[in-house]
């Protein structure tokens, strides 16, 4: 079964018609570019132009669906009308098919066409002259230049332009996708940051509002249920106020009120004394390197929320280094409220350095989870959180059983670290 040829595009249909219509006109009004007499003209007449220019105009057709069949076949229609006196619309009808070869044929057409077309324009120029050695012979290369050469040099830089604006066209989607993307992995991390900042605001009082609750519950006594009333009602209205504040940066669109201020390492203390009013037992211990410039300074207290301590001067630690510790201190607080037994809790930090740059050390220790008494559940959403604040500015972060209690140790290196390259240990706690 014979393939069916390609359906021309209605472009290709005009030229063919317009070629087919002007050689006409040509020969109705009996213009050639050829005497009869010539010798060349081997096929006199005005009808014998006729068959060349209705080929070329059927190649025509096939000039984008099918170029190189069109210039081949329009080539052997060119070679019979070089033989009869000649029609100036089947010339015309070649240069452009040898234009669309270049243009829409593949590749490697476009590629030998030109080189074709210019040997051959080389060798009609100087084999004319050497055999017949007349200036005139010369005209016989500029023939084949302006017929062959010249629409197929045209098609080759026309072919490189559209070549090139597909390829910014592209590049310039590509772009586009990448910064879609780019946008996407955005929003998913400031989801992320937020969900750890809304976390580690809220966790806290919540799970002061659970411990407390659980125990108004479980002993009947009146001042008992009292005190713990009135702790629920302190942990509730803080953590509303800290959620309001959390909203009100994500409501503020257009950037009128200042920022609030993210927690540092001056923090602490406050942190310590609020764990204390929750009933922990907590001491503080901020060790620091006095070469560096750094302060150091000590608090104790106990559940009473009576305790002493000094400020912490960390003028030199970057701040996302001190919002990582400060938010570690804070959720290890918060867990060994929900889980840990009765006991002393320690906090404790330290900046020193080893072979590489400064590193704070953060560590809490706290006894092990108890079996019976007023628990808060958890989901483990904070050692992922601690783990991924450690991570993102490149330090180790552990949490396990060590010696009877729990230890949570986080190093942060001081100096900017390649994120995504920190230790990242398993642990929960029992």
């Amino acid at each position: 079964m014979a393939a069916a040829l390609p359906r021309p595009h209605r472009f290709d249909v005009y030229v063919a018609c317009g070629g087919l219509l002007g050689g006409l006109v040509l020969m109705a009004l009996g213009l050639a570019l050829r005497p009869a007499d010539e010798p060349l003209v081997l096929l006199p007449g005005a009808w014998a132009v006729l068959p060349p220019l209705v080929v070329m105009s059927g190649c025509e057709l096939l000039r984008r669906s099918a170029p190189r069949t069109a210039l081949l076949t329009g080539t052997a229609a060119l070679a019979l009308d070089t033989v009869t006196q000649g029609s100036v619309a089947t010339v015309l009808m070649f240069t452009d098919l040898v234009y669309a070869a270049v243009l829409y044929g593949p590749p490697a057409s476009a590629r030998r066409i030109p080189r074709i077309t210019g040997l051959l324009t080389v060798a009609g120029t100087v084999v004319p002259y050497a055999v017949w050695r007349v200036p005139e012979a010369l005209l016989i290369g500029v023939v084949i230049g302006a017929v062959a050469f010249g629409p197929a040099a045209t098609g080759l830089i026309v072919r490189d332009h559209r070549d090139a604006a597909i390829a910014a066209r592209l590049h310039a989607e590509q772009t586009t996708l990448l910064a879609e993307m780019d946008r996407r992995e955005a929003v998913v991390a400031e989801r992320a940051r937020m969900a750890r900042e809304l976390h580690d605001m809220v966790a806290n009082h919540l799970s002061a509002i659970a411990i407390h609750s659980t125990a108004a519950l479980s002993i009947d006594d009146p001042r008992t249920s009292h005190e713990a009333l009135g702790v629920i009602r302190e942990n509730s209205v803080d953590g509303l106020a800290e959620m309001r504040r959390l909203i009100g940066i994500l409501r503020d669109g257009g950037g009128d009120r200042e920022p609030a201020a993210a927690p540092t390492l001056d923090g602490l203390d406050a942190l310590v004394d609020g764990a204390r009013a929750n009933g922990l037992d907590v001491t503080l211990d901020i060790d620091i390197d006095i070469d560096t410039g750094f302060g150091t300074g000590t608090g104790t207290g106990t559940g009473t929320g009576t305790g002493t301590g000094t400020g912490t001067g960390t003028g030199r630690i970057p701040a996302p280094v001190e919002l990582a510790a400060y938010r570690i201190v804070q959720e290890s607080l918060t867990n060994a409220l929900k889980h840990a037994r009765p006991g002393p809790v320690t906090v404790a930090l330290a900046l020193t350095r080893h072979d590489g740059p400064r590193v704070l050390d953060v560590e809490i220790s706290s006894p092990c989870g108890r079996e019976d008494g007023p628990r808060a559940p958890g989901s483990g959403a904070g050692l992922v959180g601690m783990r991924e604040r450690a991570t993102l500015l490149g330090g180790t972060f552990t949490a396990g059983p060590h010696g009877g209690r729990w230890t949570v140790h986080a190093s942060l290196p001081l100096a900017e670290a390649e994120p995504g390259h920190g230790k990242d240990p398993e642990g929960d706690r029992p």
